[in-house]
């Protein structure tokens, strides 16, 4: 057995083991207190999902096996010391719980290459899609074809003991992963560069080998990818894109559908499909304006505008955290140490010296502070990267280091099948008021 995997397994079956333990001796333990308002309101807070990779918390932010971003981009192997840390290392960080040494990261990160050929019916299927089509629908379909190398699905239809589903997903897992760079560098090529497409090189790193594809074979753009790739590759197991991942994987699909459906879940507007709605509104601003270095005095008026449209500033908010995200602080700092003087950077900074007093006296937002997306695109931007119609797709390719691993997790605690319960709306009203009456 490859020694990630074997790694993977020793530490992680102990953890199987727990799995059952605590389900068969505590499963009536009650452990939170569930509201209508919580229900009825998107089930924020319930405690519902085991998800091992990462933890969200409302006033401190997202955490990896525990270590936040400072302590991620201070521990996690980089290729030089000025650089940003490899995604390979937070994948193994969130698939075995430990921090990598780089001989770890390196292997993965060779294993990937070896293992990034996609099939030409996948080149097949993007090629056929009309290029009117957002760049998500290209990656979906494109991840979808790909089912049909699922070493999972073979195994499962060969009748393989459940106990041993977790090994071949991770192998569903490993093969998806390294496919995604190349398949999303496609898809950029061919919409942007009319089909001029560049072939991968395997010498470089996952996400150096991205941006080299796509046409950036510069230091500055691996090391933005770089960092990129790890601030967007998990936020726990309740978000649209991870929930929906484990939903489908719980009834045994494999990976290839499973994260398929996170990709459909991940281009909704309230998703991952704000990085763009973020830079639209940042050029809507300065076309309005007629100025791409507004006062603070035109930010705010403008940011009164939108609010007076009944529309929302993007980037600003979150389901979760009630603080600035450290995710837009890393990126913040990013820009400090690298991007001199760029307006549209600076105007990301304005807004986030403007926006959240304005937010918070309306009294109607719980978080007025900044996500990471109020500065991913501003970065992307900069560095030539300024089809903002696909940011999303480049989310996507980060979010699989994270719901994937947690994929394989779920196969080897052997999760059930996933099915709460539903009740209409009458219900809830006798629950409330101890009367069915009205609709």
């Amino acid at each position: 057995m490859e020694y990630i995997k074997n790694r993977f397994f020793q530490r992680a079956s102990r953890c199987t083991a727990e799995y059952q333990r605590i389900r068969k001796e505590y499963g009536d333990k009650v452990i939170g207190q569930v509201t209508i308002d919580q229900v009825l309101s998107g089930q924020k807070g319930i405690p519902a999902l085991v998800c091992d990779t990462s933890k969200l918390d409302a006033n401190e932010g997202i955490r990896f096996r525990g270590f936040n971003l400072p302590e991620l981009r201070e521990k996690l192997p980089k290729l030089t010391t000025e650089g940003e840390p490899l995604p390979e290392g937070l994948f193994y960080l969130m698939l075995i719980g430990e921090i990598p040494e780089m001989d770890d990261v390196m292997n993965i990160s060779r294993d990937w290459a070896t293992r990034s050929h996609v099939p030409q019916h996948t080149f097949d299927v993007i090629d056929a899609i009309p290029k009117v089509a957002r760049p998500m629908t290209f990656f979906t379909a494109a991840i979808i074809s790909m089912a049909s190398e699922s070493v999972f699905q073979k195994a499962y239809r060969a009748g393989v003991h459940k106990k041993f589903y977790w090994d071949f997903m991770y192998e569903d897992v490993m093969n998806l992963i390294a496919k995604l760079p190349r398949v999303a560098a496609y898809i950029y090529r061919r919409l942007y560069h009319n089909d001029h497409h560049i072939e991968p090189n395997p010498t470089l790193d996952w996400a150096g080998n991205l941006a080299y594809m796509m046409g950036f074979d510069n230091l500055e753009v691996k090391r933005l990818l770089r960092l990129y790739m790890v601030i967007h590759a998990d936020h726990e197991g309740g978000n649209v894109s991870a929930h929906a991942t484990h939903l489908v994987g719980s009834a045994l699909s494999n990976a290839y559908y499973c994260f398929a459906a996170g990709m459909t879940g991940l281009a909704g507007p309230l998703h991952g499909f704000a990085n763009q709605e973020v830079i639209h509104w940042l050029f809507e601003m300065i076309e309005n304006l007629e100025t791409d270095e507004p006062s603070d005095e035109q930010i705010a008026g403008y940011i009164e505008k939108t609010l007076k449209d009944g529309r929302v500033v993007p980037g600003y908010g979150h389901a979760v955290l009630r603080i600035t995200d450290p995710r837009f602080t890393v990126q913040q700092e990013f820009a400090e140490k690298y991007v001199k003087n760029d307006s549209l950077v600076n105007l990301v900074n304005n807004i986030y010296r403007v926006a959240p007093p304005i937010l918070e006296a309306t009294g109607k937002i719980k978080n007025p502070w900044p996500n990471v997306d109020a500065f991913s695109g501003a970065l992307l931007h900069h560095y030539g990267i300024t089809e903002y119609n696909f940011y999303t797709v480049l989310f996507g390719v980060s979010r699989a280091l994270g719901v994937l691993a947690q994929l394989i997790l779920d196969r080897l605690y052997n999760v059930p099948i996933e099915r709460p319960s539903s009740f209409p709306l009458s219900w809830f009203k006798e629950k409330a008021e101890g009367t069915k009456e009205g609709c």
